[in-house]
């Protein structure tokens, strides 16, 4: 039987640079189970998606990261591209928004460069998690165990490696979304 997500709200959080499929593919796998997403970007208007290393759509920002607060959302999707996250991890207020999600123990799920985001948060030493090769090394270098598989979840923290891992990571983000806080997270 599928996940229903009816009343949950999932915050996508993106800067100009996304790689446009890990932000379409999971968006739309949610809406499909009955969620609504909103997307929460650094600044107002129209946020820039890529394909590899073309620009591909704009899609409008419905929040900003000042404007929103983890308390308002049941999940965070964190999709990936380079210059995406590498923007999101140098924004004071885009880590804290992040890191507000794993501090109130709700899913977040992060694929291909976007677990850099999640370094500077300060929330994967500890965890198993999987990312694009070519950050394996700074999530160690931030006490992380990284796996070179399709998803990992790691109470609540959903991370695939590629656009190639969606359907697996699309999957467990819905399953983890209606699943909603594990009882191992809870203080």
């Amino acid at each position: 039987m599928p996940a229903n997500l009816s009343g949950k709200t999932v915050a996508i959080l993106v800067a100009d640079g996304f790689e446009q499929v890990e932000f379409t593919s999971p968006r739309e796998a949610l809406e499909k189970a009955g969620a609504k997403t909103v997307i929460v970007s650094l600044k107002p208007g129209r946020v820039q998606g890529w394909k590899h290393h073309d620009k591909a759509d704009t899609f409008k920002v419905d929040k900003t990261v000042t404007q929103a607060r983890a308390d308002d959302y049941d999940a965070l999707l964190l999709p990936g591209g380079v210059a995406n996250p590498d923007q999101l991890r140098a924004d004071p207020n885009a880590v804290v928004f992040v890191r507000d999600f794993f501090e109130q123990h709700k899913p977040v799920a992060a694929i291909c460069h976007g677990p850099w985001t999640l370094i500077d948060a300060g929330v994967v030493k500890g965890r198993r998690v999987t990312s694009y090769p070519s950050i394996k090394t700074d999530l160690i270098n931030a006490g992380a165990e990284w796996t070179d598989e399709e998803v990992v979840v790691d109470n609540g923290l959903v991370t695939s490696r590629n656009p190639g891992d969606l359907p697996a990571f699309n999957a467990k983000l819905v399953e983890e979304v209606a699943e909603g806080i594990h009882a191992s997270q809870r203080a």
